[in-house]
């Protein structure tokens, strides 16, 4: 893994170089911000480079830094590491941006403030001494440094501190190392002529934070309803004088409602450790008990306990299953557990710095006394990513996977129609497998261990993908047929005008929405076949959802008409949620006169 710079020629001394990171409140950070351009806000970092910190443009020319500069970056508990800088357009100018490596070893958190120098007495290391941690190389065996330590610090003049922490990928797992040793001095720039030693025992884990454990770097797609989470919940928990001193009430509670496997559960998890909160999970049916008050009473004890622990995050999944509209439930256990949830979060005192997220995917089964200010504030949808997020996603869950050169992320992206972050990491799971079980003849399994070179030879490619995109489908649709059928316009003899038709109606808008939304034209919504039967009405819908690369649900008009007063139209509403939640898709409706009532048409429009 080559890094993005060599260092430059070091500069003299920053005057500012002996300020110590002070403990202050985030006001205070402000003020002393405004006098002092090397204190900085942490932000997310936008590469997994564990060696790099990105610094807006102005922000280096103040500090006095050029790009490939080595700085010394001060944290938090006296830590403090040395990086190297580079510039970033996008970053804002009083930020930094850090992965989750460099912000572990300085002990801080997004929205933390640190300090940076410049570094100019940084020597190129004659020798380092690195181990790996224990627990991350259980079942490898084998030389670890030519399968991890020598590709990541090969031609890549990487700054180590002694006693930090870094990550290393590859060979289809991550293994941690640490720094035991650096001469000379405690920083060092390691160089290709710089002696290595990996031998010893590894080392165990301390009281150092996992550096695995889910972090905002983790959740990706939902870039909009993360700052609005961001905003909602760390303000109250790590800064509450903002809104004392406001005069109004931090909010309380939260509520996330989106398709399964979208990553409401992940967000909450990534909230609660940027933080530092104390995270307690209430699992809806966890609770329930067949004892007349033990429900009420184990509800009361997580509140308690949250309350004892603050500040902390209280998470409540699949809040449907324990909060239900009270007119629409038989029980009376469950509406005892609405009104005791109800009290309960009106009781949350102002002080308590406990926040309540609820994950739910069928918000409007939900007690409506629940959505209101004061309970649940503010709802948030965790909707279905789009091309840009599901990127955004693979980029994540690939990190941890050797891929060849010709991956190519950004095609698996847009044929991933209607995916959600779990339909996606089970798309990686089954690349995974199919380069795995290529290798299998030269994997013993009776042996315990796996050696660290036959890992190392192991890439997945582009053909992996394509063969695990032909045996998944998005979660929404698992109990719908669901293809992108294998019919194309050459199957189609003659009716060239209704192909030109069918590609101008159906395939533009979903080939090139943003020439549309350029001139403000509004795409067709539906085509109407009419023919006699065996004329190939079917066989064109097939091939316009095939060159559309979109998702195809063919529907037999018959089979959605029940007996039962009602259900018919719930068949029709579902058929459309799902074909919504797997756009683009196209809906193909056989044998449309059996079912075109009032119904159908009111759902088109």
């Amino acid at each position: 893994m080559a890094d993005p710079t060599s260092p430059a020629p070091q500069k003299a001394q920053s005057s500012s170089s002996d300020m110590k990171t002070e403990k202050k409140d985030y006001s205070t950070a402000i003020l002393e911000r405004k006098k002092s351009p090397n204190r900085l806000v942490v932000d997310e970092s936008i590469n997994d480079d564990n060696s790099v910190v990105n610094l807006h443009p102005d922000t280096m020319e103040k500090l006095n830094l050029f790009r490939g500069d080595t700085v010394l970056v001060k944290g938090k508990k006296r830590k403090d590491t040395v990086c190297i800088v580079l510039a970033d357009d996008q970053c804002e100018e009083p930020r930094i941006r850090m992965n989750k490596v460099v912000r572990s070893n300085l002990r801080v958190r997004l929205g933390d403030v640190v300090s940076v120098h410049q570094c100019p007495d940084v020597k190129y290391g004659k020798r380092v001494h690195i181990l790996p941690i224990d627990d991350t190389i259980e079942g490898v065996t084998g030389n670890l440094f030519d399968a991890y330590l020598k590709p990541y610090f090969m031609e890549s003049y990487r700054p180590v501190r002694k006693g930090d922490l870094f990550l290393v990928r590859g060979g289809m797992r991550s293994v941690e190392f640490k720094v035991i040793e650096t001469d000379p001095g405690e920083y060092c720039i390691v160089a290709p002529d710089t002696e290595i030693f990996c031998e010893g025992e590894p080392v165990k884990r301390e009281d150092e934070e996992r550096l695995n454990e889910v972090g905002y770097d983790d959740v990706g797609g939902v870039r909009k309803q993360m700052a609005q989470i961001r905003e909602l919940v760390e303000l109250p928990l790590r800064h509450p004088q903002l809104f004392k001193s406001i005069g109004v009430k931090p909010p309380k509670g939260i509520l996330l409602y989106g398709p399964p496997g979208s990553g409401k559960t992940l967000i909450a998890r990534a909230v609660a450790n940027e933080t530092g909160a104390f995270f307690f999970l209430i699992n809806g049916p966890e609770i329930m008990s067949k004892l007349a008050g033990e429900s009420e009473s184990n509800l009361r004890k997580a509140f308690e306990e949250a309350e004892k622990n603050s500040p902390s995050i209280i998470f409540i999944d699949e809040l449907d299953s324990i909060a239900p509209k009270r007119e629409k439930t038989h029980g009376e256990v469950e509406r005892r557990i609405v009104s005791q949830l109800l009290t309960l979060m009106d009781g949350l005192k102002t002080r308590s710095h406990v926040i309540v997220i609820g994950a739910t995917n069928r918000p409007n089964s939900v007690d409506p006394a629940l959505r209101r200010f004061g309970r649940f504030d503010r709802e948030i949808d965790i909707g279905v990513p789009d091309e840009v997020g599901r990127l955004e996603v693979l980029r994540i869950h690939t990190k941890n996977m050797k891929l060849s050169d010709n991956v190519d992320l950004e095609r698996v992206a847009r044929d991933t129609h209607g995916y959600v972050g779990a339909d996606l990491a089970a798309l990686c799971t089954e690349a995974a497998l199919q380069c795995i079980r290529e290798k299998m003849d030269v994997i013993d399994l009776e042996d315990e261990t796996i050696d660290a070179e036959i890992l190392n030879s192991m890439a997945v490619t582009n053909e992996h993908f394509q063969t695990a995109l032909t045996s998944s489908n998005p979660s929404a649709l698992r109990e719908t047929v669901v293809e992108v059928p294998n019919v194309s316009w050459d199957d189609i003899g003659g009716l060239e005008n209704v192909k030109r038709e069918l590609q101008e109606t159906v395939q533009y808008p979903v080939e090139h929405p943003e020439k549309f939304e350029k001139f403000g034209m509004s795409p067709s919504k539906g085509v109407l076949f009419y023919g006699p039967p065996g004329c190939g009405k079917t066989l064109l819908a097939k091939a316009i959802a095939n060159e559309c690369q979109a998702n195809f649900i063919s529907v037999k008009g018959p089979e959605l008409l029940t007996m039962w007063f009602g259900e018919s139209e719930a068949n029709v509403r579902e058929i459309f949620d799902k074909a919504r939640q797997s756009a683009p898709c196209v809906l193909f409706f056989d044998e449309l006169d059996s079912i075109a009532t009032q119904v159908l048409n009111s759902l088109y429009s």
